[in-house]
This record gives C-alpha cells, structure tokens and sequence, in this order.
C-alpha cells in the first residue's frame, strides 16, 4: 500500500509524466481565427522534445469555453518550452482571441487501461506516491533595472503599502518576500488558494499599481501597464517558477530567517543545476539536526534562485546553506556553475566567499496579518 510522504514536498524532478490543463474563454466570434491560430500552435509544439500528444476541445454547454490537454514525458521538458522566448513568440496570435485563461499543471498518478506490471516501470511512467502539501502555491518574478538604479528601485519597492492580503473566499495572501542581486530583483510570493486569482488581484490594487509604474523608467525591459499585450509579455518573461519545494520534519524552537541565494548557470544548464540543489535539499530535509527549515527552488532558463528558512546565521554552515554539501558537489557544480575566475567552491574558506556573493540582498519580507 502506497503512504503519503511525511514531508511537504512538491517537485518538477520525479521523472513522472505530467499532464497540461489549459483552459480558455474565447471573445465571441473569434473562433476561426483561434483555429488557425491553435492549428499553428500545435505544429509548433508536436516538434518539441518530451511533447506527447495533445487534444483540443470545445465545451457541449458553452462554445465559448475551450480545452486544451497535452501530455508530456515529464515536467522538465514543458517547463523549458513553456518559458523560452520561442513560446512567448508563438502563443502570441492567441491573445487576441482569448478573453481569459487558467493553466494546471498535474503529474500522472495513476490511469486505467493499461496494466503496470512492475515497480520500475510504475517508476519511469508515474509519479510514484502522492505527495504531502500545505496548501500554498509558490511563485516569484525576476525582471532587471537599468545598472545604476539599483538603489532607487529598492527604496520604491520597500516603501510600498502592502494590499490586502484576503482575495476571494478562498484565497489569500500569505508571504511576500523581495530580494535584489546586484541590479536583479526577485519578488517571491506565497498564496493560499488560486495563483491566478492572486496574482489578478494585486495587480488591480492601487498601491501596487503606483510601485509599478514608479519603476517602469527604471526596467531595463519596456512596458506599458495600460496596454494589455505589453504588461502580458512583461510578466510572462517576468515568471520565475518553483520547480521543488521541501519542508523538513523537524520542530524548530527557535525563530527562522528567510534568505535568497542566487546561482549563476551556465548557458543551458539551469535546469540540472537546479535539479542538483533539489537533491541536496531533499536529503537535507531527512536530518533532524539541519537548520534548514524549508527551501523553494525557483529556475527559469538559466537563472536559478533558492529561497530558505532556516535557524541560525547563513554563514555558520556556508556547504550546507548553498546546497553543496558532500565531496562529489563541487565537480559536479564546476560543470554547470558559471563561477568566473575564482573558480568552484571547496574549501570552507571559499565556500563562505561564494556564499557571501550568492546572498541576495533582502528589500522587504512581509506576512499577511491573521485573518480576525
């Protein structure tokens, strides 16, 4: 009989299948031109490594409402389509059609009409158990400023009214926590409910729509808020997604600090690499003496960013608060680290240096209050 982990775990790596949910909401009228426009779309994506099959459909109830489902042979491979600038290129003609969208990713737990004769083969084609959550989603955006306004951004964006956090009846704000690495910004954030709705709902607040526009001078990429295809492209580009996320088991007595740490990969490794710091942290989370709580890893091309709580200062144990504990690490991050001339950490010495230039600067972390 198959247990539930005791750990609250969600990941991109386990090597199950994953199954896409796209749902769409057509403008009337605009459904051969979302035809022609799909029909593109999918002789796009049949030529993708890792893409299966996919269906299109259309509800028997609404003709407005449309689904899209497509199977993949796991997560890794959607998740580099889905936010490579050829996709953002290509979904494009479908905006103009689409009054409104939800995506839902899922890992393929079990299916009927064929026999799983094997635990391998169980293994290789499903995920294996089912897994422990919490009930919040996790998600960041990165974006850069222009080199040299670094330190105007950051005083715009700790200086914003935090909006409020309740969205619907169920859903709600819970965590957000901002970091900037050199002119890098990383906006993390924590719901409780729907992502969509969430991320909707603070972007109507007028407090946040007056932080936003105060930066827009400052972005080394051009938007325009008030047009809707210019701040969609943005914050497409923007979205840095959690692939793994752990929280150990252990009761931690005394208070956790959150820190960012960012990864430079080199070109087209970010996805092994953060593959290898989810493994790290997965092990780390099985020890009750680690002093981290929890960690989020978050990657999108070649930028890998990890968030974690933890007891403690980050610098008392620089191996094991970068991920790289063990002595197999650092060969295996010299491949996929761009680390420049100083070359990969081993000694403690120049793991605390790299460490050190790894941190993130912390702008702003802010829990929602209680709900009364």
């Amino acid at each position: 009989m198959t247990t539930l982990s005791e750990r609250i775990s969600q990941s991109a790596f386990d090597g199950s299948r994953l199954r896409v949910v796209l749902l769409l909401d057509l403008h009337d009228g605009a459904q051969n031109q979302f035809l022609e426009a799909y029909e593109h779309l999918r002789n796009q994506v049949a030529s993708v490594p890792g893409h299966i099959s996919d269906q299109l459909c259309q509800s028997i109830e609404n003709p407005s409402q449309w689904l899209i489902t497509s199977e993949w042979e796991s997560a890794p491979p959607f998740l580099a389509w889905v936010n490579s600038e050829e996709h953002v290129e290509t979904v494009q003609p479908l905006h103009s059609c689409v009054r409104d969208t939800r995506s839902l990713r899922f890992s393929v737990l079990r299916e009927t009409g064929k026999t799983v004769t094997s635990a391998e083969e169980l293994k290789g084609r499903l995920q294996a158990s089912p897994r422990l959550g919490d009930g919040v989603v996790r998600h960041a955006l990165t974006f850069t400023v222009k080199p040299g306004t670094e330190k105007k951004v950051a005083k715009i964006l700790s200086g914003y009214t935090s909006p409020s956090a309740r969205v619907d009846e169920h859903t709600r704000l819970r965590r957000t926590s901002l970091f900037m690495h050199g002119n890098r910004v990383v906006r993390a954030i924590e719901v409780q409910g729907d992502l969509l709705a969430a991320l909707r709902h603070v972007a109507k607040q007028p407090e946040v729509r007056e932080v936003e526009e105060a930066i827009n001078p400052y972005l080394e990429q051009d938007r325009d808020l008030n047009d809707p295809n210019s701040a969609r492209v943005f914050f497409t580009r923007a979205a840095l997604p959690a692939v793994h996320h752990v929280a150990g088991d252990g009761q931690y007595s005394a208070e956790l600090t959150r820190h960012a740490l960012y990864y430079p990969a080199k070109e087209g490794c970010g996805m092994a690499l953060a593959r290898l710091l989810a493994k790290q942290d997965e092990a780390a989370a099985q020890s009750p003496d680690s002093p981290i709580a929890s960690s989020t890893i978050f990657q999108r091309d070649d930028i890998v960013v990890r968030l974690v709580d933890m007891t403690g200062k980050l610098e008392t144990q620089p191996a094991l608060a970068l991920g790289m504990s063990g002595p197999r690490k650092a060969a295996t991050l010299a491949r996929l680290l761009a680390v420049g001339e100083e070359g990969v950490p081993e000694t403690d010495k120049e793991m605390a240096r790299f460490l050190k230039h790894s941190a993130m600067e912390l702008i702003t972390d802010r829990n929602a209050p209680p709900e009364s």
